[in-house]
C-alpha cells in the first residue's frame, strides 16, 4: 500500500527552466489520487520562496508545507544545539539562514557554493572547524546535472575535503540522510513504509530512500545515466522512463494496496 508520495525537484519536475514533459499533470494525477505528497530537494543554491516561484511559474502551486530542503533540517540543528552558522553557501542561498542566533558555539554549514567559492573562503570555514566547529553538509551529492545539461561537480567533493583536511566528521541534513525522508514523511503521517520516493539520483534518493524502508522508482530524466540502477545498493523498487510513468506505477500500485 501507499500512501504517501515524496518527489525530487530538479531532474524529476524540472530540468533547467523547463518542466519535464508529462511531469505537471503526473503531480496532479497524484493528487487527484488522494496520495499527499512532499517535494524534497538537495538544492542549496536557490532559497525556498524562489523554489516555489519557480514551481507555480510551471503551472505547478505548491504549498510552503510541502517543500522540504536542507535549509529547514539546519535551522532545526541549530536551535537544538545551540550554534551559530558559519555559512558556506551560494550567496543567494544566505537568506535561508536570517535570524539565527550569533557568537558560542560554531558549525560550518557547507552547500553548493558555486562560482564564489575560493581559497579563503575555505580556509576560513576550515580555520572554525580546527577550532572544533561542527560540519553540517546540506548535501552531499557527487554531482548535479548544470545549465548547459553537463554534469558539474557538487557540494559533496568540498565536504569530503573538510572532512580530510580537519578530521572532522561531517553530519549530512539533506538526501541521503535518513533523518531527511524520515521528517518529510513525520509532516504527512505517513510510515516508511507505505511511501515511496521519486528520484533522478540513484545513490541520494533512490539507495538513500531504501535504505530507511521507503519504495523507491529511478526516472531515467535529470542526472540519470545509463547504468545507475545497478551501481549502488538498494536498487530501485523500479526504473521508469519519466515522472508521468512513476506515476501510473505509483497510483497502481496505491490501488493494489
Amino acid at each position: 500500500m501507499i500512501s504517501g508520495v515524496l518527489l525530487d525537484l530538479a531532474g524529476v519536475v524540472y530540468d533547467g527552466d523547463k518542466a519535464i514533459a508529462g511531469a505537471v499533470d503526473a503531480v496532479a494525477r497524484l493528487r487527484a489520487a488522494g496520495l499527499p505528497i512532499r517535494f524534497v530537494s538537495n538544492t542549496t543554491r536557490s532559497p525556498r520562496p524562489a523554489v516555489l516561484r519557480r514551481l507555480a511559474g510551471f503551472g505547478l502551486p505548491v504549498e510552503e508545507e510541502e517543500l522540504f530542503t536542507p535549509a529547514q533540517a539546519a535551522r532545526q540543528w541549530l536551535r537544538q544545539h545551540g550554534c551559530s552558522p558559519h555559512l558556506l553557501v551560494h550567496p543567494d542561498f544566505k537568506t535561508e539562514f536570517d535570524g539565527m542566533p550569533e557568537g558560542g558555539r560554531r558549525a560550518v554549514i557547507v552547500g553548493d557554493v558555486g562560482e564564489s567559492l575560493d581559497y579563503a573562503k575555505l580556509n576560513r570555514a576550515f580555520r572554525e572547524l580546527t577550532r572544533g566547529a561542527e560540519l553540517l553538509a546540506l548535501a552531499n551529492n557527487r554531482s548535479f546535472k548544470d545549465a548547459d545539461g553537463i554534469l558539474s561537480l557538487d557540494a559533496g567533493a568540498v565536504v569530503a575535503a573538510f572532512e580530510f583536511a580537519s578530521r572532522a566528521q561531517a553530519i549530512v541534513l539533506g538526501k541521503p540522510s535518513p533523518e531527511f525522508f524520515l521528517s518529510a514523511l513525520a509532516g504527512m503521517g505517513c510510515p516508511p513504509d507505505e511511501a515511496v520516493m521519486v528520484g533522478d539520483d540513484a545513490e541520494s534518493d533512490v539507495a538513500g530512500a531504501r535504505s530507511c524502508g521507503l519504495g523507491a522508482l529511478l526516472v531515467r530524466t535529470g542526472k540519470y545515466r545509463a547504468g545507475d540502477e545497478t551501481r549502488f545498493d538498494p536498487p530501485p523498487s523500479a526504473v521508469v522512463a519519466d515522472l508521468a510513468a512513476a506515476a501510473d506505477w505509483i497510483i497502481a500500485h496505491a490501488k493494489d494496496g
